[in-house]
């Protein structure tokens, strides 16, 4: 490879996160109110938008060329997940909201589960959602895990249980849902991943759960649900390795999309400082409404090398637990930071219905919680370093 190929390969990777952010600008803002209160009309407009990101060529861009994705390598795509990710909308519309199923159920999947799903979870024609925290149970503590799968006579699995803020159960065909198999809660052993479609008998959704008014997470039941053998994820009691690397990676693209996020609320809230007129001139002539730009900036320019030093780290397979724990708490916060002080520089305008920023608020808000809480990542990277720290055995010399 010559330095003159690796310069039109980033021009050309420039290229397409500008035809990217693009796409989301002009297709995918003006429909956000829309989408945003599910149900038909927006599965409908979802796949209008989906034919378009098609025609287009820009659909499943990270996702595997040989299941009719575009096939771009994870650290390629990482500035394209930021375009996409500055819309909650992006990803499903881009066709990327599946790279992390699709990439657990390649590597894990049985001959069956790859055959018959995987292609169509590229195109789109399926879509899938993940099951994991129970309620009374902390999402910090899957050992707990009170969902169950029984074997069943003839084979096969039977599941039992109740799970909650499941993101996006309403509309998928699929739920990979984590049950215990064997032991008791608590044991460490005994986890594992089963994939159930949601037409099979004894499933359905109990409630729709609003986080801060908004729709898009639910509580599901599983009532003695019957699930083929082969659609164990992995082997039986495998959960916890499997789901930790489908974490990594989870967890580092939404925190690449939050990044997006931050990026336009900075972006609006500059627009604003600069267009907004007041008795004594415009806003960005005020000391204080500097500051806000100067703080959001800081964390953004702090944040952005995190989440991508993370991604790095998962697309290289190295062990990323650190990396991803600074960065998912990183860019949860700086959403949060930057919504809020471009919220104040807009002020009354800021918290009605007429620009994203409440929506911006609300997912840099939830994202401190719902994808782990920002105690669990601290104590978890905390503990990981302080151990590398630590003396290794005295060595009696020779």
């Amino acid at each position: 490879m010559t330095d003159h190929d690796v310069t039109v390969r980033d021009a050309d990777l420039d290229l397409l996160r500008k035809r990217v952010s693009a796409f989301v600008r002009d297709r995918v803002y003006p429909h956000e109110p829309r989408l945003d209160t599910g149900g038909p009309a927006a599965r409908e407009l979802r796949g209008l938008l989906r034919a378009e990101a098609r025609e287009a060529g820009l659909w499943a861009l990270p996702l595997s060329a040989e299941l009719g994705g575009g096939g771009l390598p994870l650290r390629a795509y990482a500035s394209i997940a930021e375009a996409e990710g500055a819309s909650d909308h992006g990803p499903a519309a881009l066709g990327s909201a599946s790279l992390s199923d699709v990439t657990m159920l390649s590597r894990h999947g049985s001959p069956r589960v790859r055959s018959e799903y995987l292609r169509r979870l590229v195109s789109g024609e399926l879509r899938t959602c993940y099951a994991m925290t129970e309620q009374g149970v902390p999402g910090t503590e899957p050992l707990l895990t009170a969902t169950r799968a029984e074997r069943r006579p003839g084979g096969g699995w039977t599941v039992t249980g109740r799970k909650w803020f499941v993101s996006n159960a309403a509309d998928a065909d699929l739920v990979t849902v984590l049950a215990r198999t064997s032991g008791t809660a608590g044991d460490r052993g005994g986890l594992s991943l089963i994939l159930v479609p949601t037409g099979s008998p004894g499933f359905r959704i109990v409630r729709d759960l609003p986080v801060l008014g908004a729709t898009g997470q639910y509580e599901i039941e599983f009532d003695h649900v019957d699930v083929d053998e082969d659609h164990v994820v992995g082997e039986p009691g495998q959960a916890l390795t499997i789901a930790g690397e489908r974490l990594q990676l989870g967890r580092t693209l939404r925190a690449l999309r939050w990044v997006g996020q931050a990026q336009r609320a900075f972006d609006l809230l500059c627009e604003r400082a600069v267009e907004r007129q007041g008795a004594r001139g415009p806003l960005a002539d005020r000391q204080l409404v500097q500051l806000h730009v100067f703080e959001s900036l800081l964390a953004l320019r702090s944040a952005r090398p995190l989440v991508h030093e993370a991604m790095a780290a998962v697309a290289e397979g190295r062990d990323a637990h650190v990396e991803v724990g600074l960065a998912k708490t990183a860019a949860a916060r700086t959403l949060q930071e930057v919504a809020d002080r471009a919220v104040q520089v807009f002020g009354a305008a800021g918290l009605g219905p007429d620009t994203p920023l409440p929506a911006l608020f609300r997912t840099g808000r939830t994202a401190r919680i719902l994808d782990g809480p920002d105690e669990q990542h601290v104590s978890s990277v905390a503990r990981r370093v302080l151990r590398s720290r630590q003396p290794g055995p005295a060595v009696t010399p020779a």
